[in-house]
């Protein structure tokens, strides 16, 4: 039986997080990169979110790592629209509604939010903001990740999100990766970064 295989991508803005699709959208084996058949992702990035995508020939680590009894971090860089209060910091961080399906609302669980200065390190964006807009860098780690939840809680608190980054998964790092990298890790370090139990 062949072992299975792991990898890191960082993916681009505009990519969905699948192989194939009925619609005419760019797709993961676009990516310069000889993927095994088999291989998925791992929950997912709409396609305007960009950042960490973990790929995998195992079907059972999506259960372990995301419907796992231990939640999992999950790390997103987040600029959105004007300038954001400290008091807003502290209202998305406490955990505020957002919508879910059928109509129905969903309180977030309390997540760690910080505010940033610009990221010097990210990769430039094809049409960046006028230079009179101004805009703020948040750092938001959750252990849950519902439908577009975190654009809906920067919405929440009156703020547009411009652009949105996942930079690590537990102790799995995008780290200096550029948009389109892919690195293959080994079976060990793939579940030790993670934190899950074979």
């Amino acid at each position: 039986m062949q072992a299975h295989r792991y990898f890191i991508v960082y993916k681009p803005v505009n990519m969905v997080s699948q192989f194939v699709s009925t619609h005419q959208v760019n797709l993961l084996h676009q990516l310069d990169f000889p993927f095994p058949m088999g291989t998925h992702a791992i929950g997912r990035l709409d396609q305007n979110s960009e950042g960490l995508l973990l790929l995998t020939t195992n079907k059972k680590i999506t259960k372990l790592l995301f419907q796992g009894p231990v939640p999992h971090n999950r790390t997103y860089l987040v600029q959105v629209k004007n300038l954001v209060s400290h008091d807003t910091i502290d209202k998305l961080a406490s955990g505020i509604e957002i919508s879910a399906v059928d109509g129905k609302t969903f309180k977030t669980t309390p997540c760690k939010v910080t505010l940033l200065e610009e990221p010097l390190h990210l990769s430039p964006v094809e049409k960046p903001l006028h230079k009179n807009v101004q805009s703020s860098w948040l750092e938001i780690t959750l252990t849950e990740g519902r439908f577009h939840q975190v654009r809906k809680m920067v919405a929440a608190v009156n703020h547009k999100c411009i652009r949105l980054i996942r930079t690590s998964i537990e102790d799995i790092k995008i780290g200096s990766m550029r948009p389109g990298d892919v690195i293959e890790l080994k079976e060990n370090d793939f579940f030790k970064l993670l934190k899950l139990n074979a």
